[in-house]
């Protein structure tokens, strides 16, 4: 209930709420268009967040990924494109709806299933995420250094698919977080003598070297996508017996988006497919499925949009991103001097009741804009596809340069988006590369004070029994990772 009031507080803020709408409408507009991810637009405005106050930079991002998730079901729905991989599910019965003169009534019910889904979602994010901190308060350096590990190898071990692939890309994320200078000692390692390299290497520089320059370079090579219609894309709101037709598939929705969105790595496109799914074995109409179904559209979205509250849960509450677009909201934090984790609630409570309040604004947003949006969403989507594509690139490097006025950074982020590009070609997951970078100081600074508290012994990593539990944990999601890749291609066999 404290959490609630202080939320309610902040709102009181202009900023907030400027910042809350203006995101919700850039999220919306990024997710429109095919091959922009939530976490792309987000990365796009990520610059320019550097001079703004905390909270109103935090609640910018964080409403970019709640407009992004309904934004992709527009073109899901008019051209049988999903905007974001987590619109995917919503194709199958949306496009459906729409080539039988129904696409406003889909449209309709993506906007209202998101908007039940995202609050529903924001419930359980201020209701569970303080509760976890306060236990993660009790966590000594040694428990940091093994939760550090434990987020290491959660991410390389559920995303892309291949452990392997996945610890490699962690490897390589550690190793661009050890350049710089010595936590402790200060002293200058890995800079190449270039002066330019003794601060180290900028998380805000990877990721939007990594998520939007690389994902231009990759829609260079993608034809374009198809032209949407204007003249039956008027979109309906649901009417009240719709609306009770829709309850269960939202519920399932909601359910199972909690469940995925709290697990790192699995994200809106699992949580999606599965409430789509799940809501089909439950429906009374389960032959409508795949045939212009509304709980079809409505489930898979109530599903990914209660993720962009419930995936902030281990970001805030222990400091572990378990998506894409939550690591660039932790490149948000760390930009202004704040690392997510227990800690924030005791040095900065204003920035995350203000995050929950921002939430708020932006769910209500989204359903203020998604009204009237929805033209100059198609206009958008029509529009050529170099022309867009060029835009973006130029958006990216002016907000690059901005930050510090320097070239040097601007070379930096091409040349990441390029390893970015070759990784997307050899099937190399991004984001445990980002969570090596992201949780590298976490995991180094934590080891070394662990080290000096115990007199060089190693053994304080086991006998303290937090930490000796994380590592445990860490070891058995590996093991089990392992396990499951080795024996999938037997199965199929």
């Amino acid at each position: 209930m404290d959490s609630f009031i202080q939320s309610l507080s902040q709102l009181a803020s202009v900023w907030v709420v400027v910042a809350a709408f203006a995101g919700v409408m850039w999220g919306i507009f990024g997710g429109a268009l095919p091959g922009i991810s939530p976490s792309i637009a987000m990365a796009l405005l990520l610059p320019f967040t550097v001079g703004m106050d905390p909270t109103t930079a935090i609640v910018l991002l964080a409403s970019v990924y709640v407009g992004a998730e309904y934004g992709g079901s527009i073109p899901a729905i008019l051209i049988r494109t999903p905007g974001t991989n987590s619109a995917a599910a919503t194709v199958i019965d949306g496009f459906e709806m729409a080539r039988q003169g129904k696409a406003g009534e889909a449209l309709g019910i993506s906007l209202v299933s998101g908007l039940v889904g995202g609050l529903f979602g924001l419930l359980v994010l201020v209701l569970a995420t303080e509760s976890l901190a306060k236990v993660a308060l009790a966590f000594t350096p040694a428990a940091y250094f093994s939760l550090g590990v434990l987020g290491l190898s959660v991410i390389a071990g559920l995303s892309g698919g291949s452990l392997l692939k996945g610890l490699v890309a962690a490897c390589i994320g550690l190793m661009i977080a050890f350049i710089g200078s010595d936590p402790v000692s200060g002293v200058a390692r890995f800079n190449f003598g270039s002066a330019d390299l003794l601060d180290g290497v900028k998380p805000i520089l990877v990721m939007v070297g990594l998520f939007a320059v690389t994902e231009m370079l990759v829609q260079i090579g993608e034809p374009a996508w198809a032209k949407a219609d204007k003249a039956t894309s008027r979109l309906k709101l649901p009417n009240w017996a719709m609306w009770k037709r829709l309850f269960r598939p939202q519920a399932i929705g909601a359910a199972v988006g909690t469940f995925e969105g709290v697990t790192p790595g699995a994200g809106g496109t699992v949580a999606a497919f599965m409430a789509y799914s799940e809501s089909k074995r439950w429906s009374k109409y389960p032959e409508e499925y795949g045939k212009g179904s509304p709980e079809g559209v409505a489930a898979p979205e109530a599903a990914n949009n209660v993720v962009t509250a419930t995936a902030l849960v281990p970001l805030l509450s222990l400091g572990i991103p378990g998506s894409n677009s939550a690591a660039i909201l932790m490149g948000g934090f760390l930009i202004h001097g704040l690392q997510p984790g227990p800690m924030l609630f005791e040095k900065a409570p204003e920035v995350v009741y203000g995050l929950y309040g921002g939430l708020f604004i932006a769910n209500i947003a989204m359903l203020l804009i998604g009204l009237v949006i929805l033209t100059p969403c198609i206009w958008l989507v029509n529009r050529p596809k170099p022309y867009l594509i060029a835009a973006i690139l130029a958006l990216v490097m002016t907000g690059v340069y901005a930050i510090h006025q320097s070239v040097f950074e601007l070379g930096l982020v091409l040349a990441i988006g390029v390893l970015g590009y070759f990784m997307r070609m050899l099937r190399i997951p991004v984001l445990p590369m980002v969570l090596g970078l992201v949780l590298g100081y976490l995991l180094e600074s934590n080891y070394r004070r662990s080290l000096l508290i115990s007199s060089g012994e190693h053994s304080i990593f086991v006998t303290d029994p937090v930490s000796a539990g994380l590592l445990a944990v860490a070891a058995a999601l590996t093991v089990y990772t392992g396990w499951k890749e080795w024996k999938t291609p037997k199965v199929k066999a």
